[in-house]
């Protein structure tokens, strides 16, 4: 028998005190056409891409549709279902009560941090969508309007090579040439051979010698043609870390991303004041209150969140606020479809301290087609200026790439 996740018993969501339906609130106030809508069903689809992406969308009784997408991994459908119940009825232009509206009916279920929080970051940027579509705006003017026409990418390279200094240098160069990016990303956490002990997170002298010969090898091939950041996927212990960052002084790093582990916020500040290599973490912290730490203890000299992951559209918009006090700017980590990778863009033009979108699927030649709309073009992403994210799935391409048992969600 199926489960019905929606249908699932939950005390606390029940009988919460801070419930903030629109019942509750007493906002039933009559609102002028075509503001005069509500929420009739919410449904996903799983795309099988270079990341199992989760795509949602929230459907209306005035027939228009919103399309959003949370952060991949299993589990985030399922939450999603039993998070309809809450906005069905509702007014989907209602962003903020109703992101506010799921943390508190998920409290019992997580909604602090981990995939409840991306599950509600799904339907946030979904409604972002559909109230850029009924109000006739693009997305950007909801977050209160533009300061670039278009966003800077920043591809993230790989090579069947990974550890060879060379080969990376020689896709960093054909990333550049062939590819028009100006920006790109490699990965530091790579076997050198010299390895003891996986477990330790302990770097031998060897292994820091291999990570700077990469580091060099790369920043020396594109020189100014390209910023080049380096990610070492919160790998290393915190004197590694440090001694590790210490060598790539002398290079030109962009940025050195999650050196250490996220959980201890003492460890990655210690690490991030001792050296001058600059430091981008956040794509493991959810919502603004847990990246609010990471900034305000001066942990970070770039702020990395992930906008399907940390709580959508206006929370990632609530980071930057906050980065933006203390002259920090953003990076957005970014492993998404065209959905969300648009939604990430409109955060970007909205801001004033962004500084560049993660693209992580050049090697997925289908990525592009999920759209109808041309996304990337020569490392950057032009703003557009249709009513909400301004992109169309391409419903023959989501069905051919579904995850296998999938079901598609119905038309717009």
């Amino acid at each position: 028998m199926t489960k019905n996740y929606a249908d699932l018993h939950d005390p606390n969501a029940e009988y919460t005190m801070r419930e903030l339906s629109a019942g509750t609130m007493g906002v039933d106030g009559d609102r002028p056409a075509p503001r005069d809508l509500e929420i009739t069903d919410v449904q996903t689809t799983m795309v099988d891409g270079n990341f199992p992406w989760t795509l949602v969308r929230v459907y209306t009784d005035a027939g228009v549709v919103g399309t959003g997408e949370a952060y991949w991994g299993a589990g985030v459908p399922e939450l999603i279902e039993r998070m309809k119940p809450f906005v069905v009825g509702e007014n989907p232009l209602d962003i903020d009560r109703l992101f506010e509206h799921l943390v508190q009916k998920m409290s019992g279920e997580g909604s602090v941090e981990g995939i409840t929080v991306t599950a509600i970051s799904g339907i946030e940027v979904a409604l972002h969508d559909l109230a850029g579509k009924v109000l006739g705006v693009p997305a950007y003017q909801l977050l209160g309007g533009k300061y670039r026409d278009e966003v800077r990418v920043y591809c993230d390279c790989h090579t069947e090579a990974e550890a060879d200094p060379e080969a990376c240098a020689d896709e960093a160069e054909r990333v550049v040439e062939e590819l028009g990016y100006d920006a790109l990303k490699f990965d530091l956490d790579v076997p050198s051979g010299l390895e003891k002990d996986r477990a330790n997170r302990h770097l031998r002298p060897g292994e820091i010698r291999h990570k700077v010969d990469i580091v060099e090898a790369v920043t020396e091939r594109v020189r100014d043609r390209a910023d080049v950041a380096f990610d070492c996927h919160w790998t290393f212990s915190g004197g590694s870390a440090k001694r590790l960052a210490s060598e790539l002084e002398e290079y030109d790093v962009w940025w050195l991303e999650d050196p250490v582990p996220p959980e201890n916020l003492e460890v990655q500040e210690a690490v991030t004041k001792s050296t001058t290599t600059p430091i981008a973490v956040g794509e493991n912290r959810y919502r603004v209150t847990e990246e609010r730490r990471l900034i305000e203890n001066q942990a970070v000299d770039i702020v990395a969140p992930d906008l399907p992951k940390v709580g959508g559209m206006r929370e990632t918009r609530k980071v930057a606020d906050v980065a933006n006090q203390y002259y920090v700017p953003v990076a957005m980590h970014n492993v998404s479809s065209p959905v969300a990778t648009m939604a990430s863009a409109h955060v970007g033009a909205a801001i004033p301290n962004s500084l560049a979108v993660e693209y992580h699927s050049y090697e997925l030649d289908w990525w592009s087609d999920l759209v109808e709309e041309d996304v990337i073009e020569d490392g950057y992403i032009e703003i557009p200026e249709q009513p909400g994210l301004g992109i169309t799935l391409d419903m023959d391409a989501v069905e051919e790439h579904m995850v296998d048992g999938e079901t598609l969600f119905d038309e717009a």
